[in-house]
Formats: C-alpha cells, structure tokens, sequence
C-alpha cells in the first residue's frame, strides 16, 4: 500500500516551495489535483514542466462551485458525495504506490484537501507538507511589515453576512480579508465604516508572473478574481 501525500505548493510561484514538496513532485509517478470542470487547475499550472513525462494524473473536478449557495443542503449534499468518492478513489489508487496531491498555499489552512484528510486519516497512510500560504505570499508582495507587536492580526471570509465582517473589521489590526470574489461591495462598506477602507489593498495572484496590487479604495469591479485577497497592515508597538 503506497502513501497518499498531500504537498503545500505556497502561494504560487515555484520557487516558494519547499525542498521537500519540489523533490516530491518531480518524482512523482501519479499526482491527483483539484480543478473547476473546463479549466486546467491552478495547482496544475504551477507544476508545469516539473513533472516526468510518463506521470499519470487524476483531475478531480469539482461538480459545482458557485452555481448554487454554498450554505444550502443542496450544495453540503453535492459536495460531500464528490469527495467520499475521491477519498475511497484514492484509497484504490494507492494500492499501487505513492500518490501525490497537489494543493496551493498550505494544505490545512482552507485547502480543499482537509475535505479528504478527514475521510481518509486512518485509513491509509497519510502525509501532509506544509506550503507558504496564499496571504503570507501577498503580504510579502506589499514590501512592508504586515504586523507588529501586540497587534491583532485576523483572517476574515469575504462569504460571511455583513455583522459578522463589520464585527471582525473592526476588531482586528491587521486584517487578510479571503474569499473576495463577489463581495468586493461588502468588504468595501465594512472597511469604511471601521474607517480602514484608505489602508486596504487588493493583491491578485500574489508571487505570480500576473500579480497585480491596487489600492481597494480605486478597484472600481464589484467582483475581484479568484485568487484575490484583501489586506490591511497593522500599525502596532514597536521599538
């Protein structure tokens, strides 16, 4: 029975990886990433070119992603059956050795793959390596200390109702505001009310060969892209 390994890719670029997940992709005989149907997955993309020639390789597509709402039965139902099915998949597959999953950032900080872990820990033989997450990638990106001494630092869902984020905005100092995608409007108000919407910025694609960083204030969408976040650096003690 082979390992179902899980490698943290960081936020993007290849050469954030570690050592570790680097050696372990490119000796990788079978990888199984998640992707949106019609598309090619971003953790695929950033393997590319790192994998041998005769790899074998396993999409699991996602059966939806937004079409429905996400705290409907509908969508809990869908979704739990897609990854029952992949778990007692993968289960099979490693049967005949090692099998590699790729997943961005860090795989136990939001990944997709806690979703399997969950199914298959203690079933298999299971490892997980840790990856720089998304937000740390971007905070780098911003070139200046994000948080400082006693400040308090939270990570906020862009999906939650208005209290919630108006409450969590105003609470923390340094913020790193995940999920934009379509509620750019709503992050705006409650960045403004708790008078921080002048210090956030927008990082798309941070480390990436696109990356882009604007001021919030001046993103003039209502819809950010996925691989979008928002930041607000803190301000705390210092020496």
């Amino acid at each position: 029975m082979g390992k179902i390994i899980c490698v943290g890719l960081g936020p993007g670029d290849q050469e954030l990886m570690s050592v570790r997940s680097d050696r372990l992709i490119r000796s990788a005989k079978t990888i199984a990433f998640f992707r949106k149907k019609g598309r090619a997955g971003q953790a695929r993309t950033i393997v590319d070119g790192m994998l041998q020639q005769d790899i074998i390789e396993y999409a699991m597509e996602y059966p939806i992603t937004s079409e429905i709402d996400f705290l409907s039965t509908e969508y809990k139902v869908v979704l739990a059956e897609f990854y029952n099915n992949w778990a007692l998949r993968l289960q099979q597959i490693a049967k005949e050795g090692d099998v590699i999953v790729l997943c961005e950032g860090d795989p136990l900080f939001y990944g997709s793959f806690m979703h399997l872990h969950i199914r298959l820990n203690g079933k298999v033989h299971l490892e997980v390596i840790p990856g720089i997450t998304g937000m740390s990638g971007c905070w780098t990106a911003l070139g200046e200390p994000f948080c400082w001494g006693d400040d308090i630092t939270s990570v906020v869902m862009g999906t939650i109702c208005s209290e919630k984020l108006r409450e969590a905005v105003s609470l923390g100092d340094a913020l790193v505001i995940m999920k934009v995608g379509a509620h750019i409007p709503k992050i705006k108000k409650a960045l403004l009310e708790a008078k921080k919407l002048d210090q956030a910025w927008l990082i798309e694609k941070g480390t990436m060969n696109d990356e882009k960083i604007v001021k919030l204030s001046e993103f003039t969408l209502d819809k950010a892209p996925y691989f979008s976040i928002v930041l607000v650096r803190g301000e705390g003690r210092r020496p």
